[in-house]
């Protein structure tokens, strides 16, 4: 059978129902696909709208070609950040370096992207909206499974039958915990703890990061712009993952606050405008390594399978490859080859990556004085920009040639 043939079966056959679990980038980019390829779909977000602001985020490499065939490169290169300076300093405050961001990042000037997540949220969901059902302010309650489908109870008394589920709901995966069990076994936590907040800029930032370091703790300032706030970041090393600290708010400030106590630079300031924000997230550093990423009729995608850590900077493009790459195993197959197919496709791409977060740890993170001071050493010769490429795991996957149905 010819690809145009599978194609005419598609457009002739009843749609097939699917359910998304999550409205961030790897939910609307894998209704998006799903669409195109016959799909009813249905996401459902427990948020009442989709989630704006937030940090920077990047597109690159092989993701770059999937918003490029989704048609929203355009709308994300006007939307580009264009981050133009990395400045490291010791704990005295003085520079220790500074430098182009992409000679740390591995990323490649004039290609990839950085936009603030809202912008990348905003572009998909005005991709499907017309396409596609959204649900907010509910999410799933329960799920069953039989040989005809997937048995849905939402938390909103809603009650479905749809052929196939995808988790996209994130690192703490609701979804994936009811298929799988507890998060704890496929967590693998890093060694750090991060809290970000924006705070006013009062300090004539612009376009740059500024990253203050002693050994085991860090702290950033981020200007995406001319703003009138910068995104604010403190990290700090920590054998074992503060579990009592996670779902306390009161607790993570005071467990910032403490680590921080003796710091110097601008960190007094940033740990008081931390007890009055309001968007003060925390979270320990890790990534989500599975055996496999479906359970029958239910399968995970972005973060909920594979959340590779920021520190490897690829979580939003692992999102966005890995929502294509699952829709278009799914094109002209079953759930059990479409599945198989996914994995097969798609895991050396997320291993790659994963790879990367023992680099980025190593560069913006030195647990110990030697480390730090070798680190230091590295940055100074640091002085042009790479040569090379860019990173080769951004763009060690080639996306399949699959032909929209619509």
């Amino acid at each position: 059978m010819t690809l145009t043939d599978q194609l005419t079966d598609v457009r002739t056959t009843p749609r097939r129902k699917v359910l998304i679990s999550g409205a961030g980038i790897a939910g609307p980019a894998l209704a998006f696909w799903l669409n195109r390829y016959g799909y009813a779909v249905t996401v459902v977000e427990r948020a009442g709208t989709l989630r704006s602001g937030g940090y920077p985020v990047d597109v690159r490499g092989t993701a770059l070609e999937v918003v490029r065939r989704m048609g929203i490169l355009p709308q994300l290169r006007d939307a580009h950040i264009d981050l133009r300076r990395l400045t490291f300093l010791g704990g005295n405050g003085g520079e220790v370096a500074s430098v182009h961001p992409h000679t740390v990042t591995g990323g490649v000037d004039g290609r990839d992207l950085e936009v603030r997540r809202g912008d990348l949220t905003d572009a998909l969901y005005a991709a499907v909206r017309d396409d596609v059902e959204f649900l907010f302010n509910d999410s799933i309650d329960t799920l069953g499974q039989s040989g005809h489908g997937v048995d849905v109870t939402l938390r909103g008394g809603g009650r479905r039958t749809v052929d196939m589920v995808f988790g996209a709901d994130g690192t703490h995966s609701r979804t994936r915990e009811m298929l799988f069990g507890p998060e704890e076994q496929f967590h693998r936590y890093l060694g750090h703890c991060f809290a970000v907040f924006t705070m006013p800029n009062t300090f004539g930032l612009s376009h740059e990061t500024v990253m203050w370091n002693t050994p085991g703790r860090a702290a950033a300032l981020y200007a995406v712009g001319e703003d009138d706030e910068v995104h604010a970041f403190l990290n700090f090393a920590r054998p074992k993952p503060p579990f009592e600290a996670f779902r306390n708010p009161e607790a993570q400030r005071d467990l910032v606050a403490a680590v921080f106590a003796d710091a110097g630079w601008e960190v007094p300031g940033m740990l008081a405008a931390m007890r009055d924000a309001d968007d003060l997230f925390f979270d320990g550093v890790g990534q989500i390594r599975m055996p496999r990423w479906s359970s029958g009729r239910v399968a995970l995608v972005g973060d909920a399978a594979y959340a590779p850590s920021f520190l490897t900077g690829q979580g939003t493009s692992l999102a966005l490859v890995g929502a294509y790459m699952l829709a278009a195993s799914l094109a002209d197959r079953d759930h059990t080859a479409g599945f198989a197919a996914y994995e097969q496709g798609t895991r050396e791409f997320v291993t790659a990556n994963q790879g990367l977060a023992g680099e980025g740890g190593a560069t913006l993170f030195p647990t110990t004085a030697e480390a730090l001071e070798q680190r230091n050493e590295r940055l100074r010769g640091l002085r042009t920009m790479p040569t090379a490429g860019g990173q080769p795991a951004h763009r060690s996957l080639t996306l399949p040639d699959f032909i929209p149905t619509t």
